[in-house]
C-alpha cells in the first residue's frame, strides 16, 4: 500500500495594494454620466449602499494630485487608451506590486529554498510572462517550475492554491511561492448605463503572495470544490476589447447564486454533509454577493465579517481577494475548519477546504 501523500500548508500570506485612492474619484466621474435623474439617484443610493469604502489603483495621480480620470491624467485621451497601452501599463506596475507583495512575506521566503512558483493574474498580459519576470527580478534558480493562470477572473486565486496544494503533496520537499496579482483598474470603459458603471464600482487594484509547503504550520489546506452553474455563461463575461478588457457583470448574478448555494445537492457538493464550516472565507466580489451567500447559507452576518471588512478597505481585487480574506483570518489568529470560495466567468464556484488549528498546541 503506497505511503500517503502529505498534507500541504499555507504556512504565510502577504498583502500589498498601491496608495492612490480612486473609488470617491471614479464615483464623481461616473455619477454625471448618467443623464436621467431618476437613475442618477438610483445610483447614488446603490454607491452608498456597496460596503465599499476605498479602492486602490497602481495609476499614478496627476501631478496635481488628481485621479486617473483627471486632466493630465492615465484616462484624459480621446476615446480613453487602447489595449496596447493599458497592457504596457500591466507590464510595468503587474511586477512591482506582487514583489511588493513577496517583500512582505520578510524572513519566511527564502528565494534558494523555492522549488515552484504558481502565479494568478487576469487582468493583463506580457510576455515573457509575469512569472518569468517575478522569478528574474527574485533571483529563484533557472530550474524552479512554473505555472501562470490567467483569464479566470475572480476564482484563480483559489485554483493557485488548489494548484501549490497538489505539488506539495506530490513532492513533499516542495516549497511553493504563491503569488495573485491584479490590477483591475486598467480597465475604465465608457459606460453610460448603471449596470456597467455599478459593476465597476467594484473594482480594484491588489497583490497577495504566500507559501505552501509541508512544513505544519498555517492553515492545512483540504480538498478542492467546484461547480458550473448551468445556463449563465453570461452572467459574468471579460472580453478583450479595443479599449481595454470589457467586464460584464449582471445583476442577476447574486439572486443566482443565492438559489443555486440554497440547494442541498449543491451544498453538498462543496461543504460535504456536515454543511458550511465554521470558518468561511468567501470572495468579496461585493456586497450583494456576500449578502446572497449570507441568506443561502443561514449564517449570521458576522461568519462574512472578514469577507466584508475586506471590501470595505480594498475592493474587490479579483483573484488576489479571496487571500486577503485568509490573510486576515491568519492574522485574527482564527480557528477551526474552513473554506476558501470564490465566484467567477461561468457562472462557476471554485473552493478549497483548509483547517486552522492552535498552533499553541
Amino acid at each position: 500500500m503506497p505511503p500517503a501523500s502529505p498534507t500541504a500548508w499555507l504556512n504565510t500570506l502577504a498583502t500589498a495594494t498601491p496608495d492612490h485612492d480612486i473609488h470617491q474619484a471614479f464615483i464623481d466621474w461616473a455619477t454625471p454620466r448618467l443623464t436621467d435623474e431618476r437613475v442618477r439617484a438610483i445610483f447614488a443610493r446603490m454607491t452608498g449602499r456597496s460596503g465599499i469604502d476605498h479602492r486602490w489603483s497602481v495609476l499614478p495621480p496627476t501631478p496635481g494630485g488628481g485621479s486617473p480620470v483627471a486632466p493630465g491624467g492615465f484616462y484624459d485621451v480621446p476615446g480613453l487608451p487602447p489595449t496596447s497601452v493599458r497592457m504596457a501599463a500591466y507590464a510595468a506596475h503587474a511586477p512591482e506590486l506582487a514583489l511588493q507583495a513577496i517583500a512582505k512575506l520578510g524572513a519566511a521566503l527564502d528565494p534558494a529554498r523555492v522549488t515552484h512558483l504558481v502565479v494568478a493574474s487576469c487582468t493583463g498580459f506580457v510576455a515573457p510572462g509575469i512569472d518569468q519576470i517575478i522569478a528574474r527580478r527574485l533571483g529563484l534558480a533557472a530550474t524552479v517550475e512554473r505555472v501562470l493562470i490567467g483569464f479566470m477572473g475572480c476564482y484563480a486565486g483559489v485554483t493557485a492554491l488548489r494548484n501549490a496544494r497538489h505539488i506539495a503533496r506530490s513532492e513533499p520537499d516542495a516549497v511553493v511561492l504563491v503569488v495573485s496579482v491584479e490590477l483591475s483598474t486598467l480597465h475604465l470603459s465608457l459606460a453610460d448605463q448603471p449596470e456597467p458603471l455599478l459593476a465597476m464600482l467594484q473594482f480594484s487594484d491588489g497583490a497577495a503572495a504566500g507559501i505552501v509547503s509541508a512544513a505544519a504550520h498555517g492553515l492545512a489546506l483540504g480538498e478542492g470544490r467546484s461547480l458550473a452553474l448551468d445556463d449563465s455563461a453570461d452572467l459574468i463575461r471579460w472580453d478583450i476589447g479595443d479599449k481595454g478588457f470589457e467586464m460584464q457583470l449582471s445583476g442577476e448574478v447574486p439572486g443566482r447564486l443565492r438559489a443555486a448555494l440554497g440547494e442541498p445537492g449543491v451544498q453538498a457538493q462543496l461543504f460535504g454533509d456536515d454543511g458550511p464550516p465554521s470558518l468561511l472565507a468567501v470572495h468579496a466580489g461585493g456586497r450583494s454577493v456576500l449578502d446572497a451567500v449570507e441568506a443561502a447559507l443561514h449564517v449570521p452576518p458576522d461568519a462574512l465579517a472578514d469577507s466584508r471588512a475586506v471590501l470595505a478597505a480594498w475592493g474587490n481585487m479579483s483573484s488576489a481577494t479571496i487571500l486577503f480574506v485568509l490573510a486576515r483570518m491568519m492574522e485574527r489568529d482564527a480557528q477551526g475548519d474552513g473554506i476558501a470560495i470564490a465566484f467567477g466567468p461561468g457562472l462557476a464556484a471554485e473552493a478549497i477546504r483548509f483547517t486552522a488549528p492552535d498552533q499553541q498546541q
